[in-house]
């Protein structure tokens, strides 16, 4: 098994603290922002930041479903980690300054593929859709905090 990444980024024409918190913020915001890969939304705990439960499914592909239920911590400033219980995947969100009232986000989502044929097409063509999905949020995100 190998270990798949998929990345990516945009700058945002908002205060990095009013990002963070729209990405933090599980009971309002964030179930606006995510695109039409994800279902079944629902924060079981918390539901702001720091010790929030939040389950979802994720539809990557016509065929794939991964059904998540993310532990999510902020072990650092600007910084989202949601941990699945659920599979060995993490997705990580770092918002930091990137100049006079902008903000620069990174989301990067990690987990162990699966070996041999499938893993080779996982680690190829994964990455890419993921990012593609995550381009969508981020795109939502802007469209909600740039108001």
């Amino acid at each position: 098994m190998a270990q798949v990444e998929a990345t990516t980024e945009r700058t945002i024409a908002a205060q990095p603290d009013d990002v963070f918190d729209a990405l933090a913020d599980y009971n309002g915001t964030r179930g606006k922002i995510l695109s039409d890969h994800f279902s079944e939304y629902e924060v079981r705990e918390g539901g702001d930041g720091e010790g929030t439960l939040v389950h979802w499914k994720l539809q990557a592909t016509s065929k794939r479903i991964r059904d998540c239920l993310l532990e999510v911590s902020e072990p650092n400033d600007g910084e989202l980690v949601e941990k699945d219980r659920n599979s060995s995947m993490v997705t990580t969100w770092t918002v930091t300054p990137a100049g006079e009232g902008r903000s620069r986000v990174v989301v990067s989502t990690v987990w162990n593929g699966a070996g041999g044929i499938g893993g080779f097409f996982e680690k190829t063509f994964a990455p890419k859709g993921l990012a593609r999905i995550y381009d969508a949020v981020l795109d939502k995100l802007a469209a909600e905090v740039e108001k």
